[in-house]
């Protein structure tokens, strides 16, 4: 059996029930070329300004959040997709319970 492949049933059901006050995350796949990371977000919880060294797509499968991409703020919810060129600055609020799979990719 060819096993070169990854499959999940439910992504957003792979990150436990995140407690109160706290942000969980998992990587759930890395290759030389990417990394996948799911992130689960408690009410209220909020990533602060930072960057990222490489590109990298943020796909919300849960919640609702208030996102900052460089100096647009707008809101995300289940199936807000979004790609981000290294260092764009941005961060994450989240207004309710959020699940989010964010993928770096890795240059090739």
């Amino acid at each position: 059996m060819d096993r070169s492949y990854t499959y999940i049933a439910d992504l957003a059901g792979s990150i436990p029930e995140v407690p109160e006050d706290s942000i969980l995350s998992r990587t759930i796949f890395e290759s030389e070329q990417i990394k996948v990371m799911l992130f689960g977000f408690a009410a209220g919880e909020e990533l602060s300004e930072h960057t990222a060294s490489m590109p990298a797509i943020l796909h919300f499968l849960e919640g609702e959040a208030d996102l900052t991409l460089g100096d647009d703020r707008m809101e995300a919810g289940p199936g807000t997709w979004v790609h981000m060129p290294a260092h764009l600055s941005h961060s994450i609020q989240a207004k309710t319970a959020v699940v989010m799979m964010l993928m770096l990719i890795k240059s090739g």
